[in-house]
């Protein structure tokens, strides 16, 4: 199998499932009971909190656990807007934001709060001058994501931050669920006051997630019950998942700073074979995440292209997993300013540490004939 979607998910580790077992065998009590058992569960539970933090670069008591990105996303959207609206109704974010995070904004516009949609370049990445004059006195939130999911476009977070810090009532939440383990983000340093991660995105399991607040951050909780995750996610923790996905962050960590210039060397290798690749247009900018290439085969359905694909045991995909079933087109590519023509036949090729150059090297050979197939 060559599996090139890892962006909609990825193949957990053995180590992380080995650590996520042991924890469901072994560790029985409830971290809030009093006796032996729950005071070793909860032991476990806020050691999995401090290899968090610690990995992150924060406080430990900044780290809660969640069931993965699109609660985080809601968390920080809606929390903050329940928490100040007496303050402010106006939310910031942008026009290629992942559907969690759209839809958080919109459900927030029928309770009567306003949203700006930044536009983007056609690189993909916002325009800084519309969002830095979009700011107005009862704005309580700016949510930007750090690396697109389709595209792979960063944003320009530091600088984002930098606006958000002029405005001692505004809020910054990043989703950084493409970025993690892939493109460096500093929390504290680039004034980030909230940000989202995901476990399945970084070879760790399903329905695990991290949810970063920094310190004197209020937030209205969205789960309400025994106080748990320090009032801000009531309900009993899933303790084998908060061990999980600090052993995955911990691996992809040591990947990001042992293995990036693979994954760099893949991400170069596979543009200059697409280059070579009659009728593929590359669609991701040149200066983009290394792990996500976006391309468009005009006048080829990419259902086609997938489903040939998977006949060779190799795995892509088209837009974002949370949207590829509910429309025909791209709504990133469409709000990039990309034709109709390259936004109806988009393709993700996305990349982790562990693919090679001679997986990619057979990826490049099939797409090859099976474009020239459906051509003629």
């Amino acid at each position: 199998m060559i599996y090139l979607d890892n962006s909609a998910t990825t193949i957990p580790d053995p180590s992380v499932i080995e650590s996520y077992q042991h924890v469901i065998k072994n560790i029985v009590g409830n971290p809030s009971s009093l006796h032996t058992l729950g005071g070793q569960a909860e032991r476990l539970l806020e050691t999995a909190r401090k290899q968090v933090a610690t990995q992150l670069g924060v406080n430990t008591e900044e780290i809660i656990f969640t069931s993965g990105g699109t609660e985080g996303n809601n968390v920080a959207i809606k929390g903050i807007a329940l928490a100040h609206q007496n303050r402010g109704k106006h939310i910031i974010t942008s026009t290629i934001e992942h559907p969690s995070v759209l839809e958080a904004c919109a459900s927030l516009e029928k309770l009567g709060f306003e949203v700006t949609y930044i536009p983007v370049h056609k690189n993909g990445v916002v325009d800084l001058d519309v969002l830095e004059q979009a700011v107005r006195e009862d704005t309580i939130l700016i949510t930007i994501m750090h690396v697109n999911n389709e595209l792979g476009s960063i944003q320009p977070i530091r600088e984002i931050g930098e606006i958000a810090k002029q405005y001692p009532k505004l809020y910054f939440h990043v989703d950084d669920v493409q970025g993690l383990g892939k493109v460096p983000l500093a929390l504290h340093q680039q004034h980030v006051d909230m940000a989202t991660f995901s476990g399945h995105k970084i070879h760790g399991l399903k329905g695990t997630g991290i949810f970063y607040i920094r310190k004197g951050t209020t937030l209205f909780p969205l789960l309400h019950g025994g106080e748990q995750e320090y009032g801000l996610r009531s309900g009993t923790e899933h303790l084998a998942g908060a061990v999980a996905i600090a052993k995955a962050l911990r691996l992809i960590k040591e990947n990001e700073r042992n293995k990036h210039a693979h994954l760099q060397h893949l991400n170069a290798y596979l543009r200059e074979g697409l280059k070579q690749t009659d009728s593929v247009i590359i669609n991701s900018p040149q200066h983009s995440a290394p792990h996500i290439v976006n391309i468009s085969i005009p006048n080829v359905k990419p259902e086609t292209v997938i489903h040939a694909l998977g006949e060779h045991d190799i795995y892509v995909s088209t837009t974002s997993a949370c949207s590829s079933k509910s429309r025909d087109d791209s709504a990133v590519l469409t709000a990039s300013g990309f034709s109709k023509a390259r936004s109806q036949t988009a393709l993700r090729i996305s990349l982790t540490y562990t693919n090679t150059e001679a997986e990619l090297k057979e990826f490049l050979h099939v797409l090859n004939d099976v474009i020239e197939q459906l051509l003629n």
